[in-house]
Order: structure tokens, then sequence, then C-alpha cells
């Protein structure tokens, strides 16, 4: 299961995002979002856990939850949708008529 993580401290490393969620059992990886450029975390993240009870069980103990002084939002992620994002093109148009 894919859980999104939200609201994380930009101090959170990655060993420490996968240490909160081995707590509710087994974590296939843990992966914080950077910024591109600066490669500083973006306050967000992405577990996936081995199965779907685990994940569960994470999501109800953390979501909500305190961590470095702020609430954890957790939930399952959603999937990516296709065609967002990423490159549109020289002058960032997105596809629309400019006329």
């Amino acid at each position: 299961m894919n859980i999104y993580v939200g609201n994380l401290s930009y101090n959170v490393t990655e060993d420490a995002l996968r240490a909160m969620f081995e707590k509710f059992g087994g974590v296939n990886s843990a992966k914080l979002i950077t910024d591109r450029d600066t490669g500083h975390s973006k306050g967000f993240g992405f577990v996936e856990m081995e199965t779907n009870a685990d994940g569960h069980k994470a999501i109800e103990n953390l979501n909500g939850s305190d961590s470095d002084g702020r609430a954890l939002k957790v939930n399952v992620a959603k999937p990516r949708e296709q065609g967002r994002g990423g490159n549109r093109g020289r002058f960032g148009g997105g596809g629309r008529n400019r006329y």
C-alpha cells in the first residue's frame, strides 16, 4: 500500500520517516520529496507498506499525530494522473490556444 505523508518537518530524513512507519509493519520504501534545484525537503513524502493491513494501521495511528510540532497528514496515496505536471513545452502553455 502506498501512503502519502504530508506536513512533515523539513528536518525529517528518509530514515526517520521509515522508522516512524516500521512500528506498524514492514516498509518496502520511504521517499521524501525534495526540491529539484536545492535538494531541500518539500515537507511531504511517500511510504510503501508491505501489506494493506499494515498501511491502514499506520494511517489510523499517525494521521493527525504530532511530529516535531506539526500535525501529520497521512492517507492512502492517490495514483498520479496521466498527462499532469512535467514537461509542458517550451512556453508552458499546457495545450491552450492563445488566440
